[in-house]
This record gives structure tokens, C-alpha cells and sequence, in this order.
């Protein structure tokens, strides 16, 4: 098993939209198993919590995530996962996802530019906001 710092995680609705889950702290775990199961667990505050429960499934409803993993400047990892557990701690809530890693090439230049095509742009415009785009790395949604 490999553990790894949990930086980001949103969840990524039907219509592909992206639902952050403002972190107090993450853990992921590859379990390196002939199944590929990864264990990721996200660890809020009791006042973001109540306001994701109604975007969250119920216990062991399916969910696509989205991680960041150890640094803020990798790319996301989309997941499908199983929400396990839910754990108040405190005033802090932990909820537990285990799931499948779905992509393992990122596809994060296409969709960037898939979604600056559809807003409209072209040419040098596209090219110049492309660029800064590609550097800051803005969220978007992944393709399922």
C-alpha cells in the first residue's frame, strides 16, 4: 500500500459539474490490490458538511470524484467510488470513499481546450488564453 496527502476533491455531478469539498485534511491509499482499489478520505468541517450532505449519495451510493494528490499543481485523477462510511468527529465530519481510478493519461489540455472552443474563442485568442490556461490550471470537469 502506498498513502498519499489528499490536496483537492470536488465531486463531479450528472451534468458534469464540479461540487468542492473544502478539505481540513485528505488521505488517499493506492492498496496496490489486484483490484486497483484506492481508499480516499476527506476530512470537513461540520458547517461545509451540512451544506455538501445534500450533493453527497447515500452510504454505499456510486459517485464520481475528483483528486488532487500531493501537490496542488498535479493534475486531478477522476475516481468512481463507493461512499463507505460518514464519521462525525468532534465538529468535523470524515467521509469515507472506495473506488476505481478511471483515467490514468490525463486528458487535461483537451478538455481546456474542448471548453475554451466552446465559449467561443479562436484564433490569437485562443492561442493567448490557451497559454495563461494551461499554466494556472483552472478546474474543469472531467469527462466520465
Amino acid at each position: 500500500m502506498k498513502s498519499f496527502k489528499l490536496i483537492s476533491l470536488q465531486i463531479v455531478t450528472e451534468n458534469l459539474n464540479l461540487i468542492d469539498i473544502a478539505l481540513t485534511d485528505g488521505l488517499i491509499i493506492n492498496k496496490e490490490n489486484d483490484a486497483r482499489t484506492w481508499l480516499l478520505e476527506a476530512f470537513v468541517e461540520e458547517s461545509h458538511f451540512n451544506k455538501l450532505q445534500p450533493s453527497l449519495p447515500n452510504i454505499d451510493g456510486e459517485v464520481y470524484i475528483q483528486a488532487v494528490i500531493t501537490k496542488k499543481d498535479n493534475e486531478p485523477a477522476l475516481f468512481h467510488t463507493v461512499l463507505r462510511t460518514i464519521r462525525k468527529v468532534g465538529n468535523h465530519y470524515s467521509l469515507l470513499f472506495v473506488g476505481h481510478i478511471q483515467k490514468t493519461r490525463s486528458k487535461y489540455a483537451e478538455l481546456l481546450l474542448e471548453d475554451l472552443v466552446q465559449k467561443g474563442l479562436s484564433g490569437d485568442e485562443l492561442l493567448k488564453e490557451f497559454k495563461q490556461k494551461i499554466r494556472s490550471k483552472p478546474k474543469l470537469a472531467t469527462n466520465k
